[in-house]
């Protein structure tokens, strides 16, 4: 095979490092209205939030806290409401993924005509196109999506158990302040899902048929050696400006496009995993884990070619026959996940043999019955892989 044709577009534009905030000044018009979006309230606790409100200087904003972890529709609908009402015209995010997905949410039901759910389809809603949004920005705090540099997001629809996706060259923010400091204060188990989800990011662009492209494989393979790296240093040293900002910066490259142009990409193991997050309510990243790993192994003979190519330029593992560098690759990602604390397997993350049929249902409900690169992971290969990754 090789590289696909593509068109390659990304307007957003990063402001990182240091004192970053204070640059929204010169990026959000002085007459907007601005309505700040947050989460659980940790940036009025380690004052993000203030420095926020100082950098806004005379212009008019309110505040919409409480979006969730996977955020509910049912939550995001009534920041929507707050917006029509009181006319904002500029949204400001400050938190990790999922408030960036939420605000993205927010931004498009904010200016979609219809029902907002008709953005979605998976057996949702009609999945019509998102036309328009309200222009926002984001501050990220939490480093794991790439949402603050991508037009994609992923929400829950609470009323209906299911998470569903969706995306517009609208849904890009305007910009997006990376200040590695703000990570200071995060906790080791956000950490370690900051790693993974990235680390999984990277690998369902990356472990699929070999196309031939230098510069997409390469830049993720260094991607995921940054990774592996940076994982004992972050659990060490939670104060050391240059290992969170590659840490940062990498997490922000693990999904913005560039490392996935004109390549076949799977994205099979976040569908599995976005079934088990709205069915217990378990860490996005922490459903991965388990998932990709299972995957390597049910669907081996189509990953093969490039678990060798990741065994060698990955994880430096060149001895023996490419059937044995290819296992041993897959034993070395199960032990880097388990150093971080990550599960390896569904059973940590309270999922049982019983469950498997109700997670089939699901991915079939959500129209999700040919997926994969190739779209050939049907319902029946979703279900060895839920087998597989048990235990």
């Amino acid at each position: 095979m090789t590289i696909n044709n593509f068109t390659f577009y990304n307007p957003t534009r990063i402001l990182f490092g240091k004192g970053q905030i204070e640059s929204i000044d010169r990026s959000i018009p002085k007459d907007a209205k601005v309505l700040i979006t947050y989460g659980g309230g940790s940036i009025k606790k380690f004052g993000t939030f203030d420095k926020i409100v100082t950098a806004l200087g005379e212009r008019q904003w309110d505040e919409f806290g409480g979006i969730e972890p996977n955020p509910y529709f049912e939550t995001l609908m009534k920041a929507v409401k707050k917006i029509k009402e009181e006319g904002f015209d500029f949204i400001l995010a400050a938190g990790g993924g999922s408030v960036i997905d939420g605000t993205k949410f927010i931004a498009a039901a904010a200016a979609f005509e219809g029902d907002p759910i008709d953005i979605f389809s998976a057996g949702i809603g009609q999945g019509l196109p998102i036309k328009k949004a309200l222009p926002f920005g984001t501050i990220l705090t939490l480093p794991a999506t790439s949402s603050e540099m991508n037009a994609g997001g992923v929400i829950t629809i609470k009323e209906k158990n299911a998470k569903v996706s969706f995306g517009s060259v609208h849904t890009y923010p305007q910009f997006s302040v990376l200040d590695p400091e703000l990570t200071y204060t995060l906790p080791q188990r956000q950490l370690a899902n900051g790693i993974s989800d990235t680390f999984v990011h990277i690998l369902e662009n990356y472990l699929n048929q070999p196309v031939g492209a230098i510069l997409q494989d390469g830049w993720s393979e260094t991607a995921l050696k940054g990774l592996i790296q940076l994982a004992p240093q972050l659990k060490e040293d939670n104060h050391d400006y240059d290992v969170r900002s590659n840490f940062m910066w990498i997490c922000t490259n693990g999904l913005n496009g560039f490392m996935s142009q004109g390549l076949p990409t799977d994205w099979s193991t976040h569908k599995l995993g976005h079934e088990i997050t709205a069915f217990n309510h378990t860490d996005h990243a922490r459903t991965l884990t388990p998932i990709i790993l299972a995957t390597m192994e049910v669907r081996w003979e189509e990953k093969f070619a490039k678990l060798v190519q990741y065994a060698e330029n990955v994880w430096n593992i060149h001895e023996g026959s490419d059937q044995e560098k290819a296992q041993a690759a897959i034993q070395a990602t199960r032990k880097f996940f388990q150093s971080i604390n990550m599960p390896v397997t569904l059973e940590e993350i309270d999922v049982e043999a019983k469950d498997i049929d109700y997670l089939v249902d699901q991915l079939i409900a959500h129209e999700f019955t040919e997926i994969g690169e190739h779209k050939t992971q049907t319902p029946e290969v979703s279900r060895a892989i839920y087998e597989k990754a048990l235990n």
